[in-house]
């Protein structure tokens, strides 16, 4: 089957899925629910964008199908800050009160924080990728422990503040943030899709990259930070979801079979739509809400995660 064929039967059923998340079950309250189901639509499709697109072309700098952005610790640091700032400012500060000056306060330090990171390990000449990924797993396990240490010390009160942050959800999303956080999404996809050309040939490894005129150095570190921008946009939207671009890029990995970075990501975003979209629906209806979706989400990543461990030990 054609890889044209197949994304139309991806976005087909993604469709399928949206269309019943927003009419299933509205009967007659249109004015009322259909507005507030379109924004939760439209942020599961900003985080679908986002993740997939992120987590293809890190895995492709890295050249490594089992690592996602979160490993640069971001995730940990988002954690992080909400812990810090509810623990000393309490859960009615305008930071948590006010879901824009969070939403922007969380955004700016996460990039700051990767822009500072790649600035120190790329400053004193070449640095491997794996030097960069072995900084961000020890970083990122120093913020969890930190988090844990507050978490511990915090009044039980204001711990349910930090656990509502500490999983994704798309119930509670604001439309303001929505549109804004659409308006960073498409500029950084924009720009990371001029780039795409040379995704190919640096999936071939970097001394062919090199060798065939690839601004290879370059094109890394500006795929990181684009990386960065994203993870951070989706993070501060709707919170971490921990193995959902793992998931997603390997399934479009072996339904597509494809070099092509502008199929594999096409594919990584249709899936994308179809687990959060369709996910969320079954969360909704068939739950009840008696859990979340990044619970589930988090399940299936890590038995895929262990799944995809075992697979690569064997085929060594």
């Amino acid at each position: 089957m054609r890889d044209s064929v197949k994304l139309i039967i991806l976005y087909a059923a993604a469709a399928v899925f949206c269309g019943l998340y927003l009419f299933h079950g509205l009967n007659g309250s249109f004015d009322y629910a259909l507005p507030r189901r379109g924004v939760k639509v439209a942020a599961m499709a900003i985080t679908g964008v986002a993740i997939a697109y992120a987590t293809v072309v890190f895995q492709t700098i890295t050249q490594n199908r089992i690592l996602t952005p979160s490993i640069m610790g971001l995730d940990s640091l988002y954690l992080l800050l909400q812990t810090l700032i509810i623990f000393f400012l309490g859960s009615t500060h305008v930071t948590v009160v006010n879901k824009q000056v969070n939403f922007l306060l969380s955004v700016a330090v996460m990039i700051i924080f990767a822009l500072l990171l790649y600035q120190f390990l790329f400053k004193k000449g070449q640095r491997p990728v794996y030097f960069l990924l072995l900084v961000g797993i020890i970083v990122g396990t120093f913020f969890g422990s930190i988090s844990t240490f507050l978490q511990v010390l915090i009044d039980p009160n204001e711990f349910l503040r930090v656990q509502d942050r500490m999983f994704a959800s798309f119930n509670n999303v604001n439309a303001d943030l929505v549109w804004l956080s659409a308006g960073v999404v498409a500029i950084c996809i924009i720009i990371g899709w001029r780039q795409l050309r040379y995704m190919d040939v640096i999936s071939l490894g970097r001394d062919i990259a090199v060798n065939l005129g690839v601004p290879y150095d370059r094109l890394v570190k500006q795929t990181l930070v684009l990386s960065s921008v994203l993870i951070a946009v989706s993070t501060a939207l709707v919170g971490p979801i921990t193995f959902f671009g793992l998931i997603v890029a390997n399934l479009s990995y072996q339904f597509f079979r494809s070099f092509k970075h502008s199929v594999l990501i096409t594919g990584a975003v249709g899936m994308s739509l179809i687990m959060l979209i369709g996910g969320q629906w079954i969360v909704e209806r068939v739950f009840t809400f008696s859990t979340t979706l990044s619970v589930i989400i988090n399940f299936a990543g890590g038995v895929y995660f262990i799944y995809l461990l075992l697979k690569e030990s064997r085929s060594a």
